[in-house]
């Protein structure tokens, strides 16, 4: 990884001031950092923020921030934005290349929130200027990662993960040499069916898969966390993060939430971080990295918790994780169709017009069709890696008849 975790790097000076755009600022992970910069005023400086459409909100959050640079990604909503910036003295633009241009303005540290494919080119126009990334975009990682890790290191770029669960092994690779780490755990909820029957969760809706039992996060992740999913793509994204194989990355399901990520090393040791599950804790460690900032998450009572259980999943209820792990194995584009797959057959599942299990169904089709055609090999761009990512959504929109009529 080449943010060096195990590195011990010397402690910045609290007195100074970072630099800090945040791209997605307005979705549930800029939120809680927006939070956090609110409550460290005197410590950080906001350059630039983006949002996908809410102009007002975008608009609200430039002013409290007192940001230099606000941008709209659908030009529609532009006027609105610059209307309700008039007399701030803040810069208002729109689009795509807007987006990107936040990406490239100097700032020591960028969050990459925004969610989707979308998010490719704004977080790689960061990481090519060398800056400090908050990766909290799974697609970059999952479409692309052998891209964006190389330039990462070309460039001298540093990579801090955002997600509870790598921010975690980041956290608790610092236990050790790298050479001696034996393997590292990624933990999962196993979100609101872990207990349901195969025949229940054939028959789950949008409504109960977006009741998850710990985490309040968006309706694609929440969904993507009743399949585990999400913990596929968090394989994939600790393959790239970490440098391991797929057979040192292994996954527990911890319904608490408490236990985010373990490593294993040589010797036997186990080294775990745990905190509340509340992603201001990891977002607190990234804003900060590599001093701590203190932060307003709940304080751990592990004596009120008083117990923590962990068993392997069941990939026979849950084959999504089985389908990553293939993925992840099977290289090149694979995880790019995987993620594309997904994202087609979890809004379908959302809006109502495919039962849950077709969302794993309608992925392993897509990627089987995809392997006919001879689509596998890695993308070498961003440019690429959209194109594999458009036509995989198209197969999948194709397969979805076949798919709904097998499942009704």
């Amino acid at each position: 990884m080449n943010v060096k975790p195990l590195a011990r790097p010397q402690a910045v000076a609290s007195s100074t001031e970072r630099t800090v755009t945040i791209l997605g600022a307005t979705g549930s992970i800029g939120a809680s950092t927006v939070d956090l910069l609110k409550r460290e005023r005197a410590r950080f400086r906001v350059v630039a923020l983006s949002a996908r459409r809410n102009a007002t909100a975008l608009a609200r959050l430039a002013r409290e921030l007192d940001a230099r640079y606000a941008v709209i990604a659908d030009p529609n909503a532009y006027r609105e934005l610059k209307d309700a910036l008039a007399g701030s003295g803040i810069e208002a633009a729109a689009g795509e290349d807007a987006v990107i241009e936040a990406a490239e303005r100097p700032a020591d540290w960028v969050m990459a929130a925004i969610s989707g494919s979308v998010g490719l080119k704004p977080t790689l126009a960061a990481i090519e200027r060398g800056a400090t990334v908050a990766l909290a975009n799974k697609e970059c990682l999952v479409c692309a990662g052998a891209l964006f890790m190389r330039r990462a290191a070309a460039t001298g770029a540093t990579i801090l993960p955002v997600d509870s669960e790598h921010n975690a092994i980041f956290q608790a690779l610092g236990a050790g040499r790298r050479e001696d780490v034996r393997r590292i755990i990624l933990t999962a909820s196993g979100g609101p069916f872990l207990k349901w029957s195969r025949e229940a969760i054939a028959a789950a809706t949008p409504q109960q898969a977006l009741q998850h039992p710990n985490w309040s996060m968006g309706p694609k992740v929440t969904v993507d966390s009743a399949t585990l999913m999400n913990k596929g793509l968090e394989l994939i994204e600790a393959h790239h993060l970490f440098a391991l194989k797929s057979q040192e990355i292994d996954v527990l399901v911890h319904p608490q939430s408490v236990v985010h990520g373990l490593v294993e090393f040589r010797d036997g040791s186990v080294v775990a971080q745990l905190g509340a599950p509340d992603m201001r804790i990891p977002i607190a460690h990234c804003l900060a990295w590599p001093q701590r900032i203190a932060g307003p998450s709940p304080r751990l009572d592990l004596a009120r918790i008083a117990t923590l259980t962990f068993e392997q999943a069941d990939l026979v209820r849950f084959p999504a994780l089985a389908l990553a792990r293939s993925a992840l194995e099977a290289g090149g584009a694979a995880p790019t169709i995987l993620n594309a797959a997904d994202e087609v057959a979890v809004a379908e599942f959302i809006a109502g017009r495919i039962g849950f299990p077709a969302i794993a169904s309608l992925v392993e089709a897509t990627l089987a069709a995809a392997a006919q055609r001879g689509l596998m090999a890695e993308p070498a761009s961003v440019e690429a890696a959209l194109g594999v990512d458009h036509v995989a959504r198209s197969l999948a929109l194709d397969l979805l008849p076949e798919i709904a009529a097998k499942a009704s």
